[in-house]
Order: structure tokens, then C-alpha cells, then sequence
């Protein structure tokens, strides 16, 4: 199955919301597997993300006065063009990132699971709520929620479909409009998933993709939108956080991880080992929310470690656009580099090699093999440090109350996984971890794919939520209206104020037995 056609680049390259006549500079687009350039972009200047976020506001009026119902239908056609679409949409994930096919379906999945969940929930969370008033019976409050107006995405290369649409879809279901800024290695995928949009019945103003560098397109967003979503590096989501806090401007955002894994006695190592498979090396490594600490009870790590290491040895890694292959192709050189640096100054620094370590330019440019140390000494810069990459390192320890304490000695907070002799036991080791999501008898899926539930960071590795309620009513502005009936409170006319200054303690004391009070 070959990369999508040159008629395919050609068709999306129409939809970046660039002028037409606009003479701009263009960047190369490259197969990763192959290193052969399939296209170019246009590059993207600030007053392009200026001029679109003006369209896009235009278009947001009309937008928010439309029915929440209307614009959940749009989503519902959405989703049946993605499952429609899946076949070309994954020829183009694994063309600009390299992911296999597992990953890239993974990917393309997810956008349907989370546009079918806001188109039936949005029309429910975002109805106006009859709450308890000040004074029951004498006051009617109600809270309506007001979209913010035009939202900026600055999207990752990493997940460049469901992490540039996702979450565009709660901020579009709630009203607003959206500028979007994808990574400058992976714009077509982002607009294949926005053209599908477009057929679904969105107004092409009302999401606006616009390539260009982030320090230019995505400087532009933050400093003209009226929130940012980012998903990213924990240093450029500090320094957008710096942005947005000095406009007084919503921010969230999903940022690095060290994902800690743990392994207690009485857990099934087969099953163990497979799974982590995934929860490492799922995207190549190349993923927030994986897995790389692996925190193992001493009286069975000897065994997980050959266990392990056997299942790592196994793994398919190649390029090509079918299923089958395990691990495709990391992105970049510069990812290659990254992962070579942490390996190489492990080793150097007294860690073992249990499996992989090494490039592979015989497969591909950027290939890397899934690799698993262990023995890593407290100052290897992988121990602590995010890689980012198809690396993980196994800890022995010597009761659970120590691999709890080693899981959370990081700043950060993003993903855990945990195996135990029962699901009781994961569920209480669970608990005790400080991360957003935790997953118990699996690395990552099953808290990401619970798209009803909260999914995001604690400490560095993030702010606000993705998914669940929090996931769409971040994208607008709580409004409350109280209407005053029968008397205000200055007190029915004619009565002296002292008497209703005494009337109103006493009124108040009683409002405990008033149930929602």
C-alpha cells in the first residue's frame, strides 16, 4: 500500500486559510520510512493566523446562535466519515510521522470514539442549569454557559490527527471557533481530519488551519484567541502558560511525562510483558502518556527482566503501510539523537543493555530498536529526564510501599500503570500514585479511551482536562442570572428597615433545612 498520492497533497494544500494570491514560503514534507519528500506546505506568517482568527470570529457568531443540537449533528456525520476515511487517514498518519499501522488506526479511532461522545453529551452539558437561588421561592438562578469566542490549538507531531482534532471538537460543540496551528513535520494530517469537517457541514471559516513555525503562528494565536489548548514540551507549555496568564486568557494544556510502572508478586509476567510492550513502545515510544520506569518486587525481577526482554527481542520493527509490524520509524534525527544520547550515557555510566540500544539505518533513516535497560545509576540522565522514545528502564525494589514512593519522586505527574496479584490490590496501589490517570492491568489505553472521564497532568506534566465534562465546559464562560420575585431585598415596601434587618438573620438560619442549601 503506497503514501498517499501527489493529487491528495495537492487537494489539502487548497485548505490551509492562507490567501490564495499570498506568495509564501514553502517547507518540504517527507515520508519518515523512506526520507523522500511527498509535498510542501506553505509557511504561515502571524498576519495569516491574524486574518484567519478574524474570519474565524465572523463565522463564531453564527456559529454559537445555532442550536447545540444542530451542531452535535454535524460531529454525528463527522465520526461516520472518519470510520469511512479510515484507510486513507492511516496511509497519511504513517506517511508524515512513521507510527505503524496499529498506531495510526489507534489514532484515527480515538477521533471517532471522542466526536461521537461530545455530539451526545455537548447538548445535555451545555443546557442552561436551574440551580438554588440566594432566597428559595424568592429568587430563580440560572447558570448558561457562554462560549469563549475563538479558541487556538497549537497541535504536536506525535498524534497529529486526534491531538489537532479532538480537541477542537469540545470547543467547537460549545460555540466557538477554532485556529489551528499544526506541527510544522505533520500538516497534512491535520488537514485531512479538517477536510472530513468540512464535508460533515462545518463552516470552513469557522476552523482555520495554518502552518507555520510556533514561534511566529503560535505567537499569533496567544496573543489574538481567546483560550489556547497545547499539547506539547513541559518548557513551551511554561512559556505559553507565561503568555496566557499575562492576557488573562484560559489555558490548558498536556505536557511531558516520566510514566512510572509497577509490578508487585502475583502478577501474570507473560501478560505483564506483552502489555508493556504496548504501553513503551505503542508509537514508537513517541507518546506522553507511555510508560518508561518500570518499578518491579525483587523476588520476581529477575524473572520479568528475561521475560521482558525475551517479548522486547521479538518485536517486529520495520516501515510499511500494513498491519503487522509492532514499532515503525521514529520522526526525526533529532528524536534519534535524543534516544541515542539517553541510551549511550546510561551505558556509559554502569547500566546494562537487556534489549535493542542501537540506530537502525538498515531498516530505514530513523530507526531506532525498542530498547530496555537495566541497572541505571541515580545520575543517567534517563532515570529522570523525559526521552520521549523507545526507551525503558527496569527498577528491582523491595516492597510496594518503595515503588510507590520511586513513582512519585518526579515532577512529574502525567500516566501510571499498575500489576498486581488481584485488581483490589491495583486499585488500591492505584490510588496512592500522583498522576491523572492510572491504569491498572494496562499501560495507557483504557484511562485515554474513557472519554466520559477526565484525562490531563498533575504537576509539570500539565493543567486543565481533556475528555469528560471538564473537557468541553472549559471551552466557555460560566454565566449566572438571578431574577428577583415577588420582593427584592430591600424588603416589602412600607415595612421599616430595622424590622426586616431583624427578619433576615433568622430567614437565613432556616434556609439550612432547605434542601440543595
Amino acid at each position: 500500500m503506497p503514501a498517499p498520492s501527489a493529487a491528495t497533497f495537492q487537494r489539502l494544500a487548497g485548505l490551509v486559510a492562507i490567501p490564495a494570491a499570498a506568495e509564501r514560503p514553502t517547507r518540504s514534507v517527507v515520508e519518515v520510512f523512506t526520507g523522500r519528500e511527498l509535498a510542501t506546505i506553505a509557511v504561515g506568517t502571524a498576519q495569516d493566523a491574524v486574518g484567519a482568527i478574524a474570519r474565524a470570529r465572523v463565522a463564531q457568531q453564527q456559529w454559537a446562535a445555532r442550536p447545540v443540537g444542530e451542531r452535535a449533528a454535524v460531529f454525528h456525520r463527522y465520526r461516520d466519515l472518519v470510520l469511512k476515511n479510515l484507510d486513507p487517514l492511516m496511509d497519511m498518519a504513517q506517511a508524515e510521522t512513521g507510527k505503524s499501522r496499529n498506531a495510526a488506526q489507534e489514532e484515527i479511532l480515538d477521533i471517532a470514539m471522542t466526536a461521537r461522545h461530545y455530539a451526545r453529551v455537548a447538548p445535555k452539558l451545555l443546557r442552561p442549569q436551574r440551580v438554588t437561588g440566594m432566597l428559595p421561592g424568592l429568587t430563580k438562578t440560572v447558570v448558561r454557559y457562554q462560549p469563549k469566542g475563538v479558541v487556538g490549538v497549537i497541535a504536536p507531531w506525535n498524534y497529529p490527527m486526534t491531538l489537532a482534532v479532538s480537541d477542537a471538537i469540545a470547543a467547537l460543540l460549545a460555540g466557538n471557533a477554532v485556529v489551528l496551528k499544526p506541527d510544522s513535520q505533520t500538516p497534512y494530517c491535520a488537514l485531512a481530519c479538517v477536510e472530513l469537517l468540512y464535508e460533515a457541514g462545518l463552516p470552513r471559516d469557522l476552523f482555520a488551519v495554518v502552518p507555520g513555525p510556533g514561534s511566529v503562528v503560535g505567537t499569533a494565536l496567544v496573543e489574538n484567541t481567546e483560550y489556547l489548548m497545547f499539547t506539547g514540551s513541559t518548557a513551551t507549555g511554561q512559556l505559553l502558560a507565561e503568555q496566557a496568564g499575562r492576557r488573562l486568557i484560559g489555558f490548558s494544556a498536556e505536557l511531558g511525562g516520566k510514566n512510572p510502572m509497577i509490578v508487585t508478586a502475583g502478577a501474570n509476567l507473560r501478560e505483564v510483558a506483552d502489555a508493556a510492550v504496548r504501553a513503551c513502545f505503542a508509537n514508537s515510544g513517541q507518546l506522553c502518556i507511555s510508560i518508561e520506569r518500570i518499578y518491579v518486587e525483587q523476588s520476581i525481577a529477575e524473572e520479568f527482566i528475561r521475560v521482558f526482554g525475551e517479548r522486547v527481542r521479538k518485536m517486529t520493527l520495520r516501515g510499511g503501510y500494513e498491519f503487522g509490524v509492532e514499532m515503525g520509524s521514529l520522526i526525526s534525527e533529532e528524536q534519534v539523537k535524543a534516544v541515542s544520547a539517553h541510551v549511550d550515557d546510561a551505558v556509559v555510566k554502569g547500566a546494562t543493555v537487556v534489549a535493542g540500544g542501537k540506530a537502525r539505518p538498515d531498516l530505514g533513516p530513523l530507526f531506532f530498536e525498542p530498547t530496555v535497560l537495566t541497572d541505571v545509576p541515580e545520575d543517567a540522565e534517563c532515570r529522570r529526564d523525559e526521552t520521549f522514545g523507545p526507551l525503558v528502564s527496569i527498577y528491582p525494589v523491595a516492597s510496594v510501599d518503595e515503588a510507590v514512593a520511586q513513582a512519585n519522586d518526579t515532577e512529574y505527574g502525567l500516566n501510571a500503570s499498575v500489576w498486581a496479584a488481584t485488581k483490589r490490590q491495583g486499585e488500591e496501589i492505584a490510588a496512592r500514585i500522583h498522576a491523572g490517570t492510572v491504569n491498572v492491568d494496562e499501560g495507557y489505553a483504557p484511562t485515554w479511551g474513557s472519554t466520559a472521564a477526565p484525562m490531563g497532568g498533575m504537576g509539570v506534566s500539565g493543567m486543565g482536562r481533556r475528555h469528560g465534562p471538564e473537557g468541553l465546559v472549559k471551552y466557555t464562560e460560566p454565566q449566572t442570572i438571578a431574577t428577583t420575585r415577588v420582593l427584592n431585598l430591600g424588603g416589602p415596601r412600607g415595612l421599616p428597615p430595622k424590622v426586616w434587618a431583624k427578619v433576615m438573620p433568622p430567614f437565613v438560619k432556616a434556609l439550612q433545612w432547605v434542601p440543595g442549601r
